[in-house]
């Protein structure tokens, strides 16, 4: 009787060991951080390192820098012109990979950047009708400083606008509600540039999009921040591959379905789909 008591009771400590391996929690969630507004970018980031088998969510804060800072993300993208602007307001620097080198030097102890998007930017642009581009003489922003007191420049409001090309001084843009009547306006001749922005969903195709070949205007590519020796070697490969697969065309076009009502994590998700990832 004694042995079988003692067989049971072993046969019970293994099920009760055997019930709690059961129920041994997976690997959190790591928290991707963006500011409200930022969620697509996030998303395709979270897209990514599910991809490469990390559990990611996207958690919307007012400073994710700040929460990058306090472990309460892990990794935060942002653009490489805005973050430069954070951590050296003092920086000249125009070109993309100018930027991004000024931007990793910047970064405070215990901070570290990934690979920046090279093909996909959201910097702000200038667009004017085809009749100005004609009496500029040339389909660059080099055109509008050139022609610097003849500008008459709107903006959507709260954008954010350079005040110089270059040596012009440019003139405080008027301001508009939405892209809709900003672009009315342009059409109108009650402005004759209206600042939009690479990436932007909104700019009609009976409008031209100055170039910028000589990077009059700061860069802005988008770039993955996170904690220095905190993420694997996996999780680190995950945030890269995004700068190969994304381009400006794919993040205005992804804008756009989510303006028109989609989800930002669907539209992320079905990017890296048609885009995988290499593996």
């Amino acid at each position: 009787m004694r042995i079988r008591r003692l067989a049971v009771a072993l046969v019970a400590l293994l099920a009760i060991g055997t019930a709690g391996c059961g129920s041994q929690p997976g690997p959190s969630s790591m928290v991707v951080g963006t500011r409200p507004g930022g969620e697509l970018v996030a998303h395709l980031y979270a897209a990514a390192l599910r991809y490469y088998g990390t559990p990611a969510h996207v958690e919307s804060m007012p400073d994710p820098l700040a929460g990058l800072d306090s472990r309460a993300a892990s990794v935060v993208p942002g653009f490489t012109g805005q973050l430069l602007q954070r951590f050296a307001p003092e920086s000249v620097a125009r070109a993309a990979a100018q930027v991004y080198r000024e931007l990793v030097s910047a970064l405070p102890e215990g901070l570290a950047a990934g690979d920046y998007t090279m093909s996909a930017e959201d910097k702000p642009a200038v667009a004017v009708i085809q009749a100005t581009a004609r009496a500029w003489g040339d389909d660059d922003v080099t055109a509008l400083a050139h022609n610097c007191d003849k500008v008459r420049p709107g903006a959507i409001a709260g954008a954010s606008t350079p005040s110089a090309l270059g040596l012009c001084e440019l003139p405080k843009p008027r301001q508009f509600r939405d892209a809709a009547t900003l672009f009315a306006a342009l059409r109108s001749g009650q402005v004759n540039a209206a600042w939009t922005t690479t990436a932007a969903p909104d700019t009609p195709a009976d409008v031209m999009v100055l170039a910028d070949r000589t990077a009059l205007i700061r860069a802005e590519n988008i770039v993955p921040l996170y904690r220095r020796n905190e993420l694997t070697e996996a999780q680190v490969l995950a945030v890269n591959e995004v700068a190969g697969v994304l381009d400006t065309a794919a993040l205005a076009d992804m804008r756009r379905q989510v303006a028109d009502g989609a989800d930002p994590a669907a539209v992320a998700d079905a990017f890296l789909a048609a885009n995988p990832l290499r593996h």
